[in-house]
């Protein structure tokens, strides 16, 4: 269906839903990319415009990506919530947006819509808002997810504890450990990416991540993020899988791109449920996301880059995860070019995710071939702060030295919890204070941290090893029976 808005003398077309909202998008260099763009902020307003007059109910009735070609777009048919719909089902996009921000749609009635609400619906409003409106919106939804601690509760803010390193050094990634949760980081996950390839590889590093959550109960989780087939072969070999990762997009084809389909994940989903780790609750999947990962595929059939990371949060909220988070800048310069886009992108994708339903934190992060620097990354890190973010990335001096790009440090995460007056995970809190990191009022202690003193010669004697050699064990025996 054809689309079109005047202003004053001109009027502006639009070939279909599609080439709508990648018109009425906020400028970024992706969309130029791919040709979506709109030509002039004239045409950019016009479609704005347009968009603001359209039924919500035109997003059931007109798909942007056919269902018959996409497996995303027929599980976001499939999971809509109709009931839930019904209360906002008689409203325009612009009226949505109206909607969204009067005092009287507070978390609840948000979470009563967010089964109603499709990914389209959520992007389409999203352009319709400036950043304030983003953060205010997104500031009101609440997701809350459980594994061993609790994350998404109110006035609360976990950090992922990201220790990378280029060649999977055992000693080198404890070090990192351990100046994290000296700095109290590690409530949402202790997540390693991992330089190797190799099996042998990610059980050495699944033992070691679980011995010391366990030898010093640590309230948090852990993962190793290495793509999903190569978790469900550790699980299958005996692995203490806490959470099962994976990268996904917005379209079949993207996700093809990655090596995954929907059956796939809810395969590797069952196998960590059936471990039963968890010990608040279940939620085992997480996820990582990013605008222009479609495109970069060649795998974004004409929707427009933030359009396709929402649906992307379609996809995710069907597998009920613990984490979700948009790399929002590290896909590079050729999807968000500056600064502005990224932050600009950054709330985007976090309102969108929130207003879905889905545990949405976020990697603040550029690469160097961005026109960016870390002021922008402090000031989206505030931003997202003030609007509720469940958790952002730790990264020993913001700069991952396995990954090469930029992202938040530990002493970031202390900065914006200390000016917005956040929390820990309430179960990580009370395990901090217990080993005498932080006080009562969750600043960090100014004398040594003496009950976590054992741990330095645990981690500096290659905890872990027992987990690699009865890794070793099994293979030698799986020798001898062949």
């Amino acid at each position: 269906m054809a689309y079109a808005h005047t202003i004053g003398a001109r009027s502006y077309g639009f070939a279909d839903l599609r080439d709508l909202l990648a018109k009425a998008s906020p400028l970024r260099s992706g969309d130029v990319l791919a040709g979506l763009a709109a030509a002039s902020a004239e045409e950019r307003m016009a479609a704005r415009l347009c968009l603001a007059e359209l039924p919500l109910a035109a997003f059931l009735s007109e798909a942007l990506i056919p269902d018959e070609d996409d497996a995303v777009t027929r599980l976001i048919v499939d999971t809509h919530d109709g009931a839930a719909f019904a209360e906002i089902g008689h409203l325009t996009v612009g009226d949505f947006r109206d909607w969204l921000l009067a005092h009287s749609t507070d978390a609840q009635v948000l979470a009563r819509v967010a089964p109603g609400i499709t990914p389209e619906m959520a992007a389409a409003v999203s352009k319709l808002m400036r950043n304030q409106d983003l953060i205010a919106v997104a500031r009101k939804c609440r997701v809350v997810t459980r594994f061993r601690d609790t994350i998404g509760l109110p006035g609360r803010l976990a950090v992922r504890l990201q220790p990378n390193h280029p060649t999977d050094d055992v000693r080198g990634i404890a070090a990192s450990i351990l100046d994290g949760l000296l700095l109290g980081c590690g409530d949402a996950v202790i997540g390693i990416n991992p330089a190797s390839d190799s099996l042998a590889t990610f059980m050495r590093l699944w033992h070691m991540l679980d011995d010391l959550i366990g030898r010093y109960a640590i309230p948090t989780q852990s993962c190793v993020l290495t793509h999903v087939t190569n978790q469900i072969r550790g699980i299958e070999q005996g692995a203490p899988v806490d959470l099962v990762f994976q990268s996904i997009a917005g379209t079949e084809q993207a996700n093809r791109s990655f090596g995954v389909s929907l059956a796939l994940l809810a395969e590797a989903r069952a196998a960590a449920q059936s471990l039963q780790r968890g010990t608040v609750g279940d939620n085992v999947m997480y996820f990582e996301t990013g605008q222009g990962s479609a495109l970069s595929a060649a795998a974004h059939h004409g929707v427009d880059q933030q359009t396709c990371e929402a649906r992307a949060y379609g996809v995710a909220r069907a597998f009920d995860p613990l984490l979700v988070n948009t790399v929002v800048g590290f896909i590079g310069p050729e999807y968000l070019y500056d600064g502005k886009q990224i932050i600009r992108a950054g709330l985007e994708d976090h309102f969108c995710g929130k207003l879905l339903g889905v545990p949405l934190g976020c990697d603040v992060c550029y690469t160097s071939q961005a026109e960016a620097d870390q002021d922008d990354m402090d000031n989206l890190l505030t931003l997202l702060g003030v609007a509720g973010v469940s958790y952002v990335m730790g990264v020993p001096g913001a700069d991952d030295v396995m990954l090469n790009y930029q992202s938040t440090s530990f002493h970031d995460a202390l900065y914006v919890r200390d000016v917005l007056g956040l929390r820990h995970a309430p179960e990580f809190e009370a395990w901090l204070q217990s080993m005498q990191v932080i006080a009562s009022d969750g600043r960090l202690l100014e004398r040594p941290a003496v009950a976590l003193l054992p741990m330095v010669d645990d981690l500096a004697g290659g905890m872990g090893r027992e987990g690699e050699r009865g890794q070793e064990g099994r293979r030698g025996q799986e020798g001898e029976g062949g």
